[in-house]
């Protein structure tokens, strides 16, 4: 693939076109029946941008698997061959599970979590090869945005598979752009869950600033994201940490988003920005307790497609990840998502199409279906306007909400923002 990056990857943007990335491969990554990562939701999402029409005159951009040499960039070989033995090893598996033993599997490669399924290898392999093909494209000079939503599996970690991600294909994708002309990306992750095993990726890399937004780690897996975590030796500063409490809505997870996100990419200057677009946050998510709807997760995607526009010349890898409302949330969300990079948006208030829902109904009888690809979400967020603005000791659910928040802020501003040369009391920056 060398011959494909050979022109500069700055040159003008106006040329590229913005491009999605897709396999029918995808649905191959199936856990197990009941397990609540369902490939089914990549299946209805795209079947619903098809509906709409959003992917209209769009040729979509087929994946290749990723051979071990890019895998490698961030897992060890010991564990690649070990996901590759996995399928061999189901039976002895499925004892271990049976019998009650409690040794943790190897390279966590089992369980209730991520449970061993034929072909792990192969199908892991090609997500991977989904999100380094959008980066292919976009150092090509051939696209402008990309998204895969096949992505995003932010929690595998170099010998350990986690949190439902067997390869971490971001991870993955930035090293490689980090070798092929960037040496300043940004990586930003809306999930509910904590984007652990990206920052674990890069924490001493300066090159790299990775920025997670997510549900607070006292009450969510996998227990990390505090705002004290703000990278080590001369990449401290780059890992940016927002612990949001349970029952945060649109309006004060905007505000958060915003008090710190823009702030921080300006400081960065970032040549590209990778945005992990993960839907958990929202809230009729089974594993999670966020409470965005629709459209403040549509809210999120724009925002960060315009900081690229913004700071990066319009340069955007969009990957997927989180998000277990398979029917009723996933496929409008990201049919959002697949919009805001092809600069086709969509109208929150526009019907879900008569065929498709006919399709769920025939695949999921007992969903009661949403009626717009909206939910009518509040998005117009209150602006941070610095310390001390929220209602000190109000008894008033509203005010103690928005307290809340702004101590998250500020406790992120302080940690974070000084590190980065940004005053973190002063709101304009």
């Amino acid at each position: 693939m060398a011959d494909q990056v050979a022109r500069s990857p700055f040159q003008d943007s106006a040329v590229a076109e913005d491009i999605v990335v897709w396999s029918a491969e995808y649905l191959s990554y199936r856990w197990s029946d009941d397990h609540p990562m369902n490939p089914t939701r990549l299946d209805l999402t795209m079947s619903l941008a098809r509906q709409i029409g959003v992917l209209d005159g769009i040729e979509l951009v087929e994946p290749i698997a990723a051979p071990d040499s890019e895998l490698l960039r961030i897992h060890t070989p010991a564990y690649i061959e070990a996901v590759k033995r996995a399928p061999e090893k189901l039976a002895a598996a499925e004892k271990l599970t049976t019998v009650g033993d409690t040794e943790e599997p190897e390279h966590g490669l089992g369980g209730d979590d991520n449970p061993i399924f034929q072909r792990m290898h192969e199908a892991s392999a090609m997500l991977t090869g989904g999100s380094l093909a959008a980066a292919r494209e976009i150092a090509s000079g051939r696209a402008r945005r990309a998204v895969s939503i096949g992505g995003g599996m932010h929690h595998a970690m170099a010998d350990w598979a986690s949190g439902f991600c067997v390869y971490n294909d971001a991870a993955i994708a930035i090293s490689w752009l980090l070798d092929n002309g960037f040496d300043r990306i940004a990586y930003i992750d809306v999930d509910a869950h904590h984007g652990d095993g990206v920052q674990h990726a890069f924490i001493d890399d300066p090159r790299v600033l990775t920025v997670s937004l997510h549900q607070h780690p006292a009450t969510l897996w996998p227990n990390t994201g505090w705002s004290s975590e703000v990278g080590s030796g001369a990449a401290e500063g780059t890992a940016i940490n927002v612990p949001l409490l349970p029952g945060t809505g649109d309006r004060l997870w905007l505000r958060a988003f915003h008090a710190i996100v823009p702030g921080a990419i300006s400081a960065f200057r970032p040549q590209i920005i990778v945005s992990q677009c993960g839907v958990d946050s929202h809230r009729e998510d089974p594993l999670a307790d966020l409470a965005l709807t629709v459209d403040g997760q549509n809210a999120a995607f724009l925002a960060m497609r315009d900081l690229a526009d913004e700071h990066s010349e319009g340069r955007w890898l969009a990957v997927g990840g989180g998000g277990y409302g398979l029917v009723r949330v996933v496929p409008r969300a990201w049919t959002h998502l697949i919009a805001a990079a092809l600069g086709r948006p969509i109208d929150p208030a526009m019907p879900l199409p008569d065929l498709w829902r006919d399709r769920v109904r025939h695949l999921a009888p007992s969903v009661d279906l949403p009626q717009t690809m909206g939910d009518g979400g509040d998005v117009d967020y209150p602006a941070w306007d610095g310390p001390g603005g929220a209602v000190q000791g109000s008894i008033e659910a509203a005010d103690r909400a928005l307290e809340r928040v702004d101590s998250a802020i500020i406790a992120t501003r302080r940690a974070s923002f000084p590190l980065l040369g940004l005053d973190p009391e002063d709101p304009r920056d």
